[in-house]
């Protein structure tokens, strides 16, 4: 295994500077933040562009890679994160054509996945979302598997704010779905795996690996604390507004010991990368880095 850090908390330092840091640090990998190149008012933890890959030749991919070896330090895999089942057409044609820029940086430079959201409506049901998402997605996923790359959907809700709630912005969450998603296209899509989101829905996180270990292709690690109080003033059917609490790997109710455990039963191998949403480390550089140190030594034990 390689434990990494994803890049989207740094979004006006540069990719090398980010990896000088992380190599220091001891982290081994990294996905990279890959959003379009934007002014303007963007999403929390999103919205980061340490690659313009819409621009990008093979050979300045070839370059980045290169040099980040030389820092020892890989891509785990490029990261973009939008809502390619959005109801307004012209937003998902916007998201998936920049999604194609994505895949096209990753065939560049080599890397072999490119995480994102599945998407959803939150206006409609679950089932009339995976209808919607069976018109859109096979198109992103043909483009993907010409060029070598595959699709790993992670596993979020997105249900942190009233605009998403009740159905959320990403119906790839519960097994429901995910026994939908990999049945229809399982060759070339996988899980871009996080145990945080199974904690505040009640879902069995040793179950889950047990049942999808075999399809995931990347993993986060970030925390989750439930609020008991939070949970106690506004109910389950507020969507985990109000009580679902992101923290840094240690600081929550993963059980780490558990998920390294099923992760190497399940045969997983691969990199760990580190999510940092804990808003107790944040506001400054020192800050965040703080904090993927504090969950970089909660999680360095287990990673071998």
């Amino acid at each position: 295994m390689q434990l990494g850090i994803l890049t989207a908390p740094f979004p006006e330092t540069d990719l090398m500077d980010v990896a000088d840091w992380a190599a220091s640090s001891g982290f081994t990998a990294l996905e990279v933040a890959c959003w379009p190149v934007a002014d303007g008012p963007v999403r929390r933890y999103a919205g980061t562009t340490h690659i313009d890959v819409a621009n990008i030749t093979a050979v300045q991919g070839s370059d980045i890679v290169a040099e980040l070896s030389g820092k020892g330090v890989s891509i785990s895999g490029l990261g973009y994160y939008p809502n390619p089942l959005h109801p307004d057409a012209a937003h998902r044609d916007v998201v998936l054509a920049h999604l194609k820029s994505v895949i096209d940086g990753a065939s560049k430079m080599g890397v072999q996945v490119v995480n994102t959201f599945c998407g959803g409506d939150a206006s409609v049901n679950i089932d009339e979302n995976w209808a919607r998402a069976q018109t859109i997605w096979p198109d992103i996923i043909s483009y993907a598997r010409d060029k070598g790359v595959k699709i790993a959907f992670e596993n979020c809700p997105m249900i942190f704010s009233h605009d998403e709630w009740p159905g959320g912005h990403n119906i790839a969450y519960s097994p429901y779905i995910w026994r939908r998603i990999l049945e229809a296209w399982g060759g070339d899509v996988g899980m871009n795996f996080d145990p945080s989101h199974l904690v505040w829905q009640m879902i069995d996180q040793r179950r889950f690996v047990r049942e999808f270990g075999a399809h995931m292709l990347h993993v986060h690690a970030k925390d989750l604390m439930i609020d008991h109080d939070g949970l106690y003033e506004r109910g389950i059917m507020s969507g985990g507004m109000g009580w679902q609490v992101p923290r840094m790997p240690g600081l929550g109710d993963v059980n780490w010991g558990h998920f390294f455990a099923d992760l190497y039963r399940a045969g997983y191998d691969g990199p760990v990368i580190i999510e940092h949403e804990d808003r107790d480390f944040e506001g400054d550089d020192a800050g965040i880095k703080r904090g993927f140190l504090l969950a970089r030594d909660t999680l360095q034990p287990y990673i071998h």
